[in-house]
């Protein structure tokens, strides 16, 4: 955690690939800080589900990834980046349902096919950046 001045925090979580035990554990901890700044309940919300949807992602499908959060007036952005396979089909893919989700990953309860359009409705803006077979810079 580092405070950039009295205005603006950053926040960077990493997340490991694969492992579902610790799987919401960095959105949990945006949500207690958060909560800690006294951000509305609705905002509160809204953040914890994209933070966690966007974990979720890193945790099922890259190798690891990080989360980063700045925190501004009236703004709250996260930007999760990863080093995984690559989205083939981002307009498919923010279709409600639709999932690559391996039989592993809907054995533990995930992979339902909602991550990504949940992280768009609780986003005022959402943009992804996605290469097919080469890691993000």
């Amino acid at each position: 955690m580092n405070e950039t001045n009295g205005t603006q925090m950053h926040f960077e979580y990493p997340v490991q690939g694969g492992n579902f035990s610790s799987a919401g554990g960095a959105s949990s901890s945006i949500k207690n800080v958060l909560k800690q700044l006294g951000i509305q309940y609705d905002i509160l919300k809204r953040v914890t589900i994209a933070s966690y949807e966007s974990e979720m992602n890193i945790v099922a499908y890259a190798t690891k990834g990080k989360l980063l959060v700045d925190i501004e007036p009236g703004e709250i952005r996260i930007i999760a980046a990863d080093i995984g396979p690559g989205i083939p089909d981002i307009e498919k893919a923010l279709q409600e349902g639709y999932s690559t989700a391996t039989p592993f990953i809907r054995e533990m309860g995930f992979g339902a096919g909602l991550g990504l359009s949940n992280m768009k409705k609780a986003s005022d803006e959402m943009i992804i950046e996605s290469v097919v077979g080469k890691a993000p810079r």
